[in-house]
């Protein structure tokens, strides 16, 4: 493991202090997760200081999507999380679950790998947009359908209009990623965790919903397999194997000169499947 933390700031340290960050900062520190005795992350740091796009990569089994899971208090019940996640300064473990829910939407949002289970099957998606906008906006049934219809737009959908009184179903692949985003957009947070948000796509689709969160006006927590992928999106990169940090720095020292062999592994599958690299 490096011995500094490359993705840290001034402003994400004085969150440690007890000052406010700019929305989005998120702070982790020696984060740990156990499941019936079997530690899954151990010790894992990092930060994601306010604005900026950062990615966790490993391969499967790593602790990638645990992290993910942990950082939004979705990690499966019995599990024993300790150590420190710091959003704009709160301190988010150890908080009660109905406070910590408030979190989720409003303060940080989550797009998911696989947009098909994300979404439910038999609402149409103009309303699962407009349900977060409610829940965390306030907003009422025609502020919200209003708020919804300019999301779909923003989010690049084709005849949103239409699009928004369909079902899940009837949307390609990439509509209903885009779908999703929208909907972790609603409660208009400052962080957004994306989680393998591209696997499920084609290269084409895929290019242009990296394009679509690498404009989004967030902090974003990227997590992914593929270096490739990373390499397009996030400043910056932190490597986990079996639930550790074992490297950490810029995207273009980790491709140039890899220290860990898990690291090494990662570039050497980027380059194998013949992905671009910078």
């Amino acid at each position: 493991m490096t011995s500094s933390d490359p993705t840290s700031s001034d402003a994400t340290s004085n969150t440690a202090a007890g000052s406010t960050t700019a929305a989005g900062g998120l702070e982790v520190r020696g984060l740990s997760v156990r499941i019936t005795g079997r530690t899954v992350l151990d010790d894992v740091s990092f930060t994601v200081p306010p604005g900026r796009r950062v990615g966790v990569i490993g391969a499967s089994g790593s602790g990638k999507s645990m992290t993910s899971l942990a950082l939004m208090g979705l990690e499966p019940t019995g599990a024993d999380v300790t150590g420190s996640i710091r959003l704009d300064g709160t301190e988010l473990v150890g908080m009660p679950d109905r406070s910590r829910a408030a979190f989720r939407g409003a303060r940080m949002g989550m797009v998911f790998q696989e947009p098909g289970t994300a979404l439910d099957p038999l609402r149409r998606v103009g309303k699962q947009i407009a349900e977060p906008l409610r829940l965390h906006r306030g907003l009422d049934r025609r502020g919200a359908d209003a708020a919804a219809l300019d999301l779909a737009r923003a989010v690049g959908l084709p005849d949103p209009t239409s699009l928004l009184r369909q079902y899940p179903h009837q949307l390609s692949g990439g509509q209903r990623q885009r779908i999703c985003i929208a909907m972790a957009m609603a409660g208009q947070p400052g962080l957004i965790i994306a989680d393998e948000p591209t696997t499920a796509l084609d290269v084409t689709t895929e290019a242009r919903i990296l394009d679509l969160l690498a404009g989004l006006d967030v902090s974003i927590l990227f997590v992914t397999h593929d270096l490739a992928v990373l390499a397009r999106i996030a400043d910056t990169v932190v490597v986990l194997d079996a639930g550790r940090v074992v490297e950490s720095g810029s995207v273009a020292d980790l491709l140039a000169a890899p220290r860990h062999a898990a690291t090494r592994a990662l570039v050497d599958a980027a380059r194998a499947t013949a992905r671009r690299l910078p």
